[in-house]
């Protein structure tokens, strides 16, 4: 049977060690909490997504090995400051039980404000990686002062902190056994890679929203996160179609000016377009930016 090669009673300790032991530095990535004054320095806090925290999960215990469990409660009639504007909003508060067979259940919390795009999965996120934080997997993160480095004209940095040797996994070995499901970046490397152009690529998301942006990563080399990309020229690549379709969104933008903000409104409805950070398709861009020069060229004439 195959229960028979599963300890009943593994050694708790070396559990903990591994769980607590720190991601690949491919997993690590880089938020901006604050800038200075002219915008061209941030302060910076590291983190993993929690596909990294599921995988680790994975590994050591297969998926039947953990589980989560998710509460979700609201808080209502919230006034706080956004853009300068005051807006009555909400809270998604949740809290996440994490068990693990052999070493228990712990909790974590996470919030968001209820008008924030991906309010839901954003505080989910939060409160499980709290509660693996219980039992030391991604624990170090918290570890880290305050870093600062240069930001680009999208106040994305220019480059990343280099981790300490204490926030390296044993031997730092990029070729680790890893779970089954989704490549990892380090076994797509394949020529060298220009950190700067990985930066930049990173900073068209804020532009294009993750829909085109996921789309353009791809269509052109058939990955999902810009750090998986796997040489130079391939980069350049991304990097090219996303200046494009940029250009797209900063002249719909363009117009949206010339017609004003009620017409702007109207064509987007129309199109069945939420907003400009979540236009569904490169297609659909193309699509709005037509309409909008029509737009012009009526209300111009």
């Amino acid at each position: 049977m195959a229960t028979e090669n599963v300890k009943p009673n593994p050694e708790p300790d070396a559990l903990f060690a591994r769980l607590a032991e720190p991601f690949d530095p491919s997993e690590v990535k880089w938020r901006v909490t604050h800038t200075n004054r002219d915008g061209n320095r941030g302060a910076v806090v590291a983190y993993a997504d929690s596909r990294a925290y599921t995988d680790r999960l994975n590994q050591l215990f297969t998926p039947a090995g953990w589980t989560r469990c998710y509460h979700v409660s609201t808080v209502s009639s919230v006034t706080r400051m956004k853009r300068d504007k005051l807006i009555q909003t909400g809270k998604v508060l949740v809290t996440c039980t994490l068990t693990i067979t052999f070493l228990g259940c712990h909790t974590g919390s996470g919030e968001e404000w209820a008008d924030e795009r991906n309010a839901m999965t954003t505080a989910e996120a939060q409160a499980f990686k709290r509660a693996a934080s219980c039992y030391g997997l991604g624990r170090y993160l918290y570890n880290f002062s305050e870093m600062w480095v240069p930001l680009n004209e999208y106040r994305q940095p220019v480059e990343f902190p280099k981790l300490p040797n204490w926030a390296l996994p044993k031997g730092n070995n990029a070729g680790k056994s890893r779970p089954a499901a989704g490549s990892r970046p380090s076994a797509l490397q394949r020529g060298p890679i220009d950190q700067k152009t990985t930066v930049r690529i990173e900073g068209f998301r804020r532009i294009l929203g993750d829909p085109i942006y996921g789309e353009i990563l791809w269509r052109v080399a058939h990955i999902r996160q810009a750090n998986a990309i796997p040489n130079a020229e391939l980069q350049a690549n991304v990097a090219e179609a996303m200046e494009r379709a940029s250009r797209g969104v900063r002249k719909a933008h363009s117009i949206a000016d010339q017609i004003g903000e009620a017409s702007f409104i109207a064509i987007l409805d129309r199109l069945r377009i939420e907003s400009m950070t979540v236009i569904p398709r490169l297609e659909m861009l193309k699509t709005l930016v037509a309409v909008l020069e029509h737009e012009a060229a009526r209300t111009a004439a």
